[in-house]
């Protein structure tokens, strides 16, 4: 009767062998991989250069296609608001200016920051008006009929919301909010806590609201409700209208979407 022959200690030893050699053919393979990767996105980014300008003109002009060239840009890396046209610094270690800046000329500087220049008179000019609560297509139109300083621009919604993006490096206390299904624009640095978005919402949707339709249909007590709209009131983000049987608290940020 035979014995079967124990696992000796070569066969761990040839084990341990084999796993040390996967293991380093699969980091060649990842480094490989990767430095191949790595000269693609390289090609693409040159190639998106070469193509931003001999577009130029078109770039410049035409807001949509601007829009998508840029959503190309950051599909690969570029930053066009960056010190470069690809990430990094160039050979000298000084920055070459931003894509935006080369397409559009030396005239205009930077197109997006100059657009921020705008951007911020126009909030900073009806801020009284809407509390620091601007729609981006109300800022969009303003821009374009040219009521600031150095006329209109044709600009579209993409525009607006990367103008303001530019801002945020500053601690402008600029940014982008969603109220409901509209983005809008707050220049204020204070917050909007929950039941305040919630009755913006509410205006958004329905053109106006009072404390009994809060009470109704949001189950809130009457104290909560007047609260809410109390702060709001302060702080200029709606408007009440006392000739109605019960006060109603309109929101000049969404008075734009009844009249269209």
């Amino acid at each position: 009767m035979s014995a079967r022959r124990g696992v000796g200690l070569s066969a761990f030893q040839n084990r341990t062998s084999l796993s040390n050699i996967y293991a380093s053919h699969g980091a060649s393979l990842r480094s490989t991989q990767a430095t191949s990767l790595q000269t693609q996105l390289s090609v693409f980014q040159s190639l998106l250069h070469n193509f931003a300008l001999q577009h130029a003109d078109t770039i410049k002009s035409n807001p949509s296609f601007r829009a998508e060239f840029a959503r190309m840009c950051n599909a690969i890396g570029v930053d066009p608001l960056a010190g470069s046209n690809v990430k990094g610094k160039s050979p000298s270690g000084r920055g070459i200016g931003s894509l935006w800046a080369k397409i559009l000329g030396g005239d205009v500087n930077d197109f997006y920051f100059e657009l921020a220049v705008r951007v911020v008179e126009v909030c900073r000019g009806s801020r009284g008006e809407n509390g620091g609560l601007l729609g981006v297509k109300e800022c969009k139109e303003i821009v374009k009929k040219g009521r600031g300083i150095g006329g209109g621009m044709d600009v579209s919604d993409d525009d607006i919301l990367r103008a303001v993006k530019s801002l945020k490096p500053l601690g402008s206390g600029f940014s982008i909010v969603t109220v409901g299904s509209k983005q809008m624009i707050r220049s204020i640095p204070k917050e909007l806590n929950t039941d305040q978005s919630t009755v913006l919402e509410a205006i958004q949707v329905l053109g106006y609201i009072t404390c009994s339709m809060l009470e109704d249909n949001l189950g809130w007590k009457h104290a909560r409700a007047e609260t809410v709209i109390e702060d709001l009131l302060a702080d200029s983000l709606v408007w009440v209208d006392l000739q109605a049987p019960e006060k109603e608290y309109w929101s000049p940020a969404s008075m734009n979407d009844f009249e269209d």
